[in-house]
């Protein structure tokens, strides 16, 4: 493979076999789907020579949220679409269990090795030259923009150019980091939710609440000084339901949190043996055990906030803060007036978008699109029938929905079982109605592979 890195811009330059802008989870995944369909790609990504405000590496793939792909379990939403990418051979999903880490039913990784993974493999691909160079247009030709939720500022005004409309955007958060050893063991018990782990120890720390450390946690919480957002920042100020800051939620309700990320069900603290109030749940976040993540903290507030107000969660009194939490802002299109299901833009046959950019969220949702956008690409380099997915398949309603919902009430959206049509049958219990959709979903697959 060939491997460019001049700290200089790409323009319009002619057309190449296929060009994928952006080397985040959509990107890669696109870039290796299409290679693999024996297309020649060019694949560029800015970093490292232009980093965001996110962003600590230069690999190709970095996580800089959660570490966790979410559930593995197939009667769930994100379980569902695993599989379903595990079956087209996904890049990403092949990866992501290499680097996985212990975490319950939930697939999470270890980032370092995750990003240097997907690195590895793309740079090993023949039919991939990774350029290292900032694109500033939209590129002509066969084109795949995976740009993600932090776009430059110079393409995504060519977007907004392209497109005919002004870029939307939401605000999106990081969760804290701490050190494993500074965690009062004495406190923090390890367990997964109904005892579901990789041993019986369970995956999970847990730091338990009782009803008054919530409530003087809640306190603290929403009396904590937030980091103030820039002017233009200010003007349209809209959050993502699904990753919501954690004051922003307790905001909303002095039991929001009890009922939300530190809902306490399926855990008995075994120093009283019962079920606390509320928990403080705590991630692996590395394969060497040696950092958790706060799971569902992320946060705005100042970093000096934030280590006074989680220093009240019992158990992290004396914890050592590797990474505080942060806010950013996110870049995505209005997709239901730009793209058809295919993830093809509708006014420019051979330009796909794909990723956090076209309102898919998660990070397996990021990686299917950049499936669809990269395979289909190929089949526009080579002239066959683009392919869209069955709607009872869950990346076919995801890519549905991102192309067909209402564009003016259009907001990202995580892979759920909502997205789904109707079973042809009603099937009351909830367990067994997931089942049946899983069934079908799988069964539809099969029928285009």
């Amino acid at each position: 493979m060939n491997f460019l890195g001049e700290n200089d811009v790409v323009r319009n330059q002619g057309q190449q076999e296929l060009q994928v802008v952006g080397g985040g989870l959509a990107g890669s995944e696109a870039a290796w789907q299409a290679a693999e369909q024996g297309v020649q790609v060019t694949l560029y990504e800015m970093r490292p020579h232009k980093s965001t405000p996110a962003h600590t590496t230069g690999q190709l793939a970095e996580l800089v949220c959660s570490n966790s792909l979410g559930s593995v379990l197939v009667d769930r939403a994100p379980g569902l679409l695993k599989e379903e990418l595990k079956r087209l051979g996904s890049l990403i999903l092949s990866c992501a269990e290499e680097s996985a880490v212990p975490a319950g039913g939930a697939l999470a990784v270890d980032r370092d090795r995750f990003a240097q993974t997907v690195t590895a493999r793309i740079a090993a691909h023949p039919r991939i030259t990774l350029i290292r160079r900032e694109v500033i247009d939209v590129p002509d030709g066969p084109t795949v923009m995976a740009t993600g939720p932090l776009t430059s500022e110079a393409l995504s005004a060519s977007i907004a150019r392209l497109t005919g409309e002004e870029s939307l955007y939401f605000y999106d958060a990081m969760a804290p980091i701490v050190a494993a050893e500074t965690i009062d063991r004495a406190i923090a018990f390890r367990a997964s939710r109904y005892g579901r782990g990789t041993d019986d120890t369970g995956d999970y720390l847990n730091c338990p609440l009782n009803r008054l450390e919530y409530e003087r946690f809640v306190d603290a919480l929403l009396a904590a000084e937030t980091i103030p957002l820039r002017d233009f920042e200010r003007e349209d100020a809209h959050f993502f339901e699904g990753c919501l800051p954690v004051e922003v939620l307790a905001g909303r309700g002095r039991d929001a949190l009890a009922y939300g990320p530190l809902r306490p069900v399926g855990l008995i603290d075994p120093r009283s043996g019962r079920r606390p109030h509320a928990v403080v749940q705590l991630r692996q976040d590395n394969l060497a055990a040696t950092l958790f993540n706060l799971v569902g903290f992320q946060t705005n507030l100042r970093w000096s906030e934030q280590d006074r107000v989680c220093r009240l969660i019992p158990g992290l009194e004396q914890a050592e803060f590797v990474r505080y939490g942060q806010m950013h802002r996110n870049t995505f299109i209005n997709s239901p007036r730009l793209l058809d299901e295919t993830m093809q833009f509708r006014n420019r046959p051979g330009l796909f978008f794909a990723g956090q950019i076209v309102g898919a969220e998660g990070y397996i949702g990021n990686a299917g699109t950049g499936w669809l956008a990269g395979a289909n690409a190929a089949r526009w380099v080579q002239g066959r029938d683009l392919l869209a997915l069955p709607r009872e398949t869950m990346l076919g309603a995801l890519c549905h929905y991102v192309s067909h919902a209402t564009p003016s009430e259009f907001q990202p959206m995580k892979a759920n079982f909502g997205l789904l049509p109707p079973l042809a049958k009603p099937v009351r219990k909830k367990r067994d109605r997931y089942r049946a959709y899983a069934d079908r979903a799988l069964a539809a697959l099969q029928s285009v592979m």
